[in-house]
This record gives C-alpha cells, structure tokens and sequence, in this order.
C-alpha cells in the first residue's frame, strides 16, 4: 500500500521515526504547525492573515520558480501563488517582515490596502464607493446598487443587469462605480462585502470563472493613483453598505 498520495502526506502510515522527523523539521521552521487532519499543509502567515500553504511528502514547502501555493481556506476553490519571501512563521509579529529580501509590489496592487491596514479617515477629498451586487436564483435576475460619496455630494445608481450570479453582480458594481469617478487622481476607497472579489482585486487570486470582467476592472484600476479596496461584514449596520444592497435588491424587483 502507497504511503503518499496526490503529493498529500499521511502522517499515519509513517513510522515513529520518520514523524518525528518531521515534525521536528515543522518545529524547526519556526510556528508552524501540522495535524493529521492537515496532510500537505501547513499553517503560516501571509501580510498578517493566517493561510495555508502546500508542502510535499516530506513536509517541505513546494516552490516553482520562487512562489509557493497558498489558500485561505482548504476547501476554497481559488488558488494562487505568492513569492516564497512573503511568507512569516504563525508567531511572526505584527508588523514584522521576512529576514528574506521582499519583492516590490506590482502596478495594480501598489495603491491597494492589504486586509490588515486602515485607511486614513480624516481625507476630505476621498471618493467612497459602497458596491454590492444581488441575484435571485444564483444565477437569476441580478441587479446591482452603488453608493458614491464626495464631501457632502452623494449618488445613488441602482441598475439591473440581467440573468446572472451573485459573483457577477459583486464585481459589476463595483466596475459600474470605479467607472463613475472622473478625477482618477483623488484617493478613492471601495467598500464590498464579497470575499470573492476582494480576494480577486487585491490576494491575486486567479480568477478561473468571469475572466472577462475581472480583466476589465483590473485594467480600470490602473487608472486610480490611490486606491484602496476595504472588506466589510454584509448586514452588519454599516449604513453605506446597507444602502447599497437595498439598491441592489430593488433593482431587481423593478425588473420582475
């Protein structure tokens, strides 16, 4: 019987031996950790969040051309690689950088706040878009609803968009909205509660499904000098967010 799998460890069907072999190679990395439930695994930290990261049969990291596999959650189905160097131990502390030399960020995500950071809140001249999108049947009428501010200027947009997902219409609003801003050059923050398309817009996730309008926004988004992509709880009281998704769902009970 095969002891490995798919490059997926079985701790198990090792010997004594070759366990603590391991795990002490695992302790020896410094924090990370590793159960039997976590074959081909192992916990890190990556700009402050905890991910998991891929690692062969002998509990080594996997690299391919200096980047390592990574998912924020095991059972996701959006995978992506970021560089072996961005990578910190579970007890790395806050603020604390890789002792390796960190690659400079690229064009479109230079301007974008990582998850861990806060934006400034005393900028009289930022733009804030709250963007939240809606579907009925997943994939079913969809619609979409754009919360814009400037100062003591508002805009209200509340659009259908057709048959379509929840996923479209989360990255559509928030295209319609970056669409909306005429000086690229003010700060502008983006407010979204979709985990699929912040993790699209500002981890690198590769995108596997709506290719296309995930391409369009990430070349919108090179129009903007300081853009920031901000991770909200949907319905949890804030009051941009929850206009906007009322903008959404009415649109689409405009349209039945």
């Amino acid at each position: 019987m095969p002891i490995f799998s798919k490059n997926r460890m079985t701790i198990k069907a090792l010997t004594e031996t070759t366990r603590k072999n391991i795990l002490k190679f695992i302790k020896a990395m410094g924090g990370m950790t590793m159960t039997t439930d976590d074959s081909g695994w192992i916990r890190m930290r990556f700009k402050q969040n905890k991910v998991w990261v891929a690692v062969d049969s002998g509990g080594k990291i996997q690299i391919n051309n200096g980047k390592v596999l990574i998912k924020y959650q095991k059972e996701q189905d959006y995978e992506y690689r970021v560089r072996e160097t961005d990578l910190l131990p579970l007890d790395a502390k806050p603020g604390e950088t890789s002792v390796k030399t960190s690659r400079k960020p690229g064009k479109i995500r230079k301007n974008i706040c990582p998850p861990s950071s806060t934006p400034e809140a005393d900028d009289p001249d930022c733009i804030q878009i709250y963007a939240d999108g809606a579907s009925s049947g997943n994939p079913g009428p969809s619609g979409i609803g754009v919360l814009l501010r400037y100062r003591e200027h508002e805009k209200e947009i509340s659009r259908s968009i057709g048959l379509g997902t929840n996923n479209i219409a989360e990255l559509e609003a928030i295209r319609t909205g970056l669409l909306e801003v005429k000086n690229p050059d003010l700060s502008v923050r983006v407010y979204t509660d979709s985990g699929y398309a912040y993790g699209l817009l500002t981890l690198g996730w590769r995108a596997k499904k709506n290719t296309e309008l995930v391409s369009d926004i990430r070349m919108l988004m090179k129009r903007f000098k300081k853009l920031i992509f901000i991770k909200v709880k949907g319905h949890s009281g804030m009051e941009g967010n929850e206009r906007a998704d009322k903008l959404a769902t009415s649109a689409i009970l405009q349209n039945k």
